[in-house]
């Protein structure tokens, strides 16, 4: 699933998504002061403007070029607090202890044995802030994708929060019912949710 796979999806459709922000990211980030925010996999940008209109300065990266296009120019009210950014974070690690929220929706980072790029991500997180992933229940999904993806070679947030070390409190790891209706022609009916907080 590389650029051009995530490109050719996005000019496939007007729109993919729903152009709301994620309800799990409302919920859980409601409480929470503005800051640093790296909202990762972005897309069409509705959870970093959301952010950017409750005060966050928002680094929204995505491996889509088109898409970061459509996030702009959806967004251009708040484009003095968004840095729409290509990049390929499995590759190429964001800056450690830079962000107060480190926002993961249904962003598919592949296992690694040494969890190098899992690791990066989780130690962009400054102290006291918040780390929080979003993934499909995988019991709503099939085994494979009918690109022959296998959704098992992904972290799930479970398995993130087992990951965690000493340096971190999980708040939330649990299994809920989704806020919005599934997508056309899908059955996913539950999320899964990782909260947690960087103590050190």
């Amino acid at each position: 699933m590389d650029s051009e796979h995530w490109d050719e999806m996005y000019r496939g459709r007007d729109q993919v998504f729903s152009g709301s922000p994620n309800p799990v990211l409302a919920t859980e980030a409601a409480d929470l002061p503005p800051g640093q925010a790296l909202d990762v996999g972005c897309g069409e940008g509705a959870d970093a403007i959301w952010l950017a209109r409750r005060g966050w300065r928002v680094t929204a990266v995505d491996i889509s070029r088109v898409a970061l296009e459509r996030a702009a120019a959806a967004g251009a009210d708040v484009a003095d607090r968004v840095a729409w950014t290509h990049g390929d974070l499995v590759a190429t690690p964001p800056p450690a202890a830079a962000f107060d929220l480190v926002s993961v929706p249904y962003f598919p980072l592949p296992r690694q044995p040494d969890h190098a790029a899992l690791h990066a991500l989780l130690d962009a997180v400054a102290p006291g802030g918040t780390l929080i992933v979003v993934s499909h229940d995988l019991a709503d999904l099939p085994a494979r994708h009918g690109n022959g993806v296998d959704f098992r070679d992904y972290y799930q947030p479970d398995d993130i929060a087992g990951i965690l070390d000493d340096a971190w409190t999980v708040l939330i790891n649990q299994r809920r019912p989704r806020e919005a209706p599934a997508p056309a022609g899908t059955h996913h009916t539950h999320d899964t949710v990782l909260r947690a907080q960087r103590t050190v």
